[in-house]
């Protein structure tokens, strides 16, 4: 969407393009107070059509990165992405949130996440549940208010060996969880969450209901981001219609190659040789590459790849590192038959 200056105010997509066009300029009264600006300053439109509704996903959020409109707020704000840190130089460790982790002591670090508000209400829940929500987070060796509350184990108070014992066991399930090796924190909230409901405190369950859904977001997402530090190379098939299909090649965050092919015929042995072919000369020079660290300026891509590949849109296979030193080529050859299985089964019949 343009201004009347020519300028790009806003990148979007959709699958039905009219409706979505004329969503903006109906039933305005529901609109957001950002929409009203916007479509007060819509002047004309671009369109850019593509094959897939993932290739549309990846190339919105190519260009809100390269182009920075205006209205795209969300994805173009560095201050989107948040961070978990828990310091290891202090006794008494600490569990923060931060915009930076590059500034806070400490060496683990969990995200980015899109969501500070996401972010906060799954720390609070944690700390809360854990007893650890202490409002004297300095530990001047002084109760806290929170103590009194039954909020806080009282280490704020500093000193007592086997209340600092307590805690950094507590710190240390936080961490287990947060990396999905130790979901105990979570059982007890459930545990906690129930209980209320039981007793008829349907605010306290609910609220232990939105701390519960906000830790699972954060631990998909640290799923979405080891997927993405991986650097995979992907092989995608997913169906325009009957007689056309897809072929995706990625590696990691990038898009490497994609091409039209038909498969409307019943022998398919052709369709097999293309695509074992575009895979070993596209995935040639990629091989053999270090896994990378993702910054917060791929988990948009990582978050749209790895929720396409969950999806059933698509069939996939992933491409393994010694698979093209294999001269006779017979695992990628096996897995390229299963991928087009895979690919048949649950594609369109055809007419």
């Amino acid at each position: 969407m343009k201004d009347s200056l020519g300028h790009i105010i806003y990148v979007g997509k959709a699958k039905q393009l009219k409706r979505r066009v004329k969503s903006y300029f109906q039933n305005s009264k529901s609109h957001s107070p950002k929409v009203k600006q916007l479509v007060r300053h819509i002047k004309d439109l671009d369109i850019i059509l593509t094959d897939t509704e993932f290739e549309a996903f990846m190339l919105e959020c190519k260009l809100i990165k390269e182009i920075k409109p205006m209205y795209n707020r969300k994805m173009k704000n560095p201050q989107a992405y948040t961070y978990i840190v828990i310091g290891t130089d202090d006794k008494m460790r600490t569990l923060d949130i931060t915009y930076d982790p590059a500034v806070q002591k400490g060496n683990q670090i969990w995200g980015p996440y899109t969501s500070r508000s996401t972010v906060e209400r799954a720390v609070q829940g944690i700390k809360e549940s854990s007893k650890i929500l202490c409002s004297n987070p300095s530990f001047k060796k002084s109760l806290c208010l929170n103590h009194s509350l039954g909020l806080c184990i009282g280490m704020c108070a500093g000193g007592d060996a086997a209340v600092q014992y307590k805690y950094n066991t507590i710190i240390d399930k936080v961490i287990a969880l947060l990396n999905g090796t130790d979901s105990s924190l979570l059982v007890a909230m459930e545990q906690q969450m129930t209980e209320a409901a039981e007793q008829f405190d349907f605010e306290t369950a609910a609220k232990y209901r939105d701390y519960i859904g906000a830790i699972s977001f954060l631990n998909h997402k640290e799923k979405v981001i080891e997927f993405a530090a991986e650097n995979q190379n992907i092989a995608i098939l997913e169906a325009m219609d009957e007689q056309t299909l897809k072929l995706i090649l990625l590696k990691g965050n990038r898009i490497l190659a994609h091409t039209k092919l038909e498969y409307a015929q019943p022998d398919i042995t052709y369709l097999q040789s293309v695509i074992t072919s575009a895979i070993m000369d596209t995935f040639c020079g990629e091989l053999n590459q270090a896994p990378v660290a993702i910054t917060r300026h791929e988990i948009d891509e990582a978050q749209i790849i790895y929720s396409y590949l969950k999806s059933s849109s698509c069939s996939y296979i992933i491409v393994q590192e010694d698979w093209p030193a294999d001269k006779t080529h017979s695992r990628l050859d096996t897995a390229v038959d299963e991928l087009l299985r895979i690919f048949l089964n649950a594609a369109p019949a055809h007419s």
